[in-house]
């Protein structure tokens, strides 16, 4: 009778203990759902997207001209200033034809002061033949008429040489530009990253000979699905790292534009951002947190 009477008790205070451990676990749920509601927790409503490092001043040199390549100045890695020497073509030929073009520019000239002169002469002994007849109230027409007809021929040859002067010197303008390229100069400031010719090498019109990369210059090329382009906009900063050397910093989205492939979808943003003196290069990888 003593064991029948004991065991509905034990099992009584397990279920009363039971009971208590369920009102306790449901007293602190109500009580953390109760300081949810008065507590204003913050939401990350961040974006994340990766882009690529790229140069905003890239200059792709080419050939103008045919010739073989006399000299090359940079190797891939130079850091170049404007106006400095690149390579130089061979310029036996050009020589030849802006000597030529000078010779006729001179020759030109001369012809023009030739008869210049003489039409200056000619007018003198209208003006003496006029003052020798006018003191006898009479004049030689046959001679004024030869005079006048005389002037008349010279002034078409000094007309004709005139003009011969302007296009030798258009021709000659246009040889000394082209004899400006047969050394090619770096338009700008950058560094060699392609470097296609070596001495000997024959090069022709529109061959790519060097590139340049204006490092002063350098943005990030993203490209943004459509579903989120109306969390973007021009002017907007944003968060940049480049996690190969732990680099981070505040950059700006200065273009939003389209792809140039309809078929992805993805709009391409273009954004500045300072390098500061940190060893950035273009093809370098980014993230971007907008």
């Amino acid at each position: 009778m003593y064991e029948m009477s004991y065991k509905p008790k034990k099992v009584v205070g397990k279920r009363m203990g039971k009971n208590i451990l369920v009102a306790l676990l449901l007293s602190t749920f109500i009580h953390a759902n109760e300081m949810k509601l008065h507590t204003k927790q913050p939401t990350s409503d961040s974006i994340l997207l990766t882009g690529t490092v790229v140069s905003d001043g890239q200059q792709m040199i080419g050939s103008r001209f045919m010739g073989y390549v006399k000299k090359v100045f940079v190797k891939i890695g130079d850091k170049v200033k404007r106006e400095d020497d690149l390579y130089e073509l061979e310029s036996a030929e050009f020589d030849m034809m802006k000597m030529q073009a000078d010779l006729m520019l001179e020759q030109s000239k001369t012809m023009v002061e030739f008869w210049r002169d003489k039409l200056k002469r000619i007018n003198t002994k209208k003006a003496l033949l006029r003052d020798r007849y006018r003191n006898d109230n009479k004049i030689n027409f046959m001679d004024m008429a030869d005079l006048d007809a005389e002037a008349a021929n010279v002034e078409t040859m000094l007309h004709s040489m005139q003009i011969m002067v302007k296009e030798s010197n258009i021709k000659a303008k246009q040889l000394a530009s082209t004899y400006n390229y047969i050394k090619m100069k770096a338009p700008s400031d950058g560094v060699v990253v392609r470097r296609n010719i070596k001495v000997g090498d024959m090069v022709m019109p529109g061959m790519l000979t060097i590139m340049l990369v204006d490092m002063s210059s350098l943005e990030i090329d993203v490209s943004i699905p459509e579903s989120i382009i109306a969390r973007v906009h021009e002017g907007q900063k944003v968060s940049v790292t480049i996690p190969s050397i732990n680099y981070k910093t505040k950059g700006v989205i200065h273009a939003i534009v389209p792809d140039a492939n309809p078929m992805t979808h993805k709009i391409k943003m273009r954004i500045r951002f300072d390098k500061g003196n940190e060893n950035i290069f273009p093809g370098m990888y980014a993230k971007i947190s907008i």
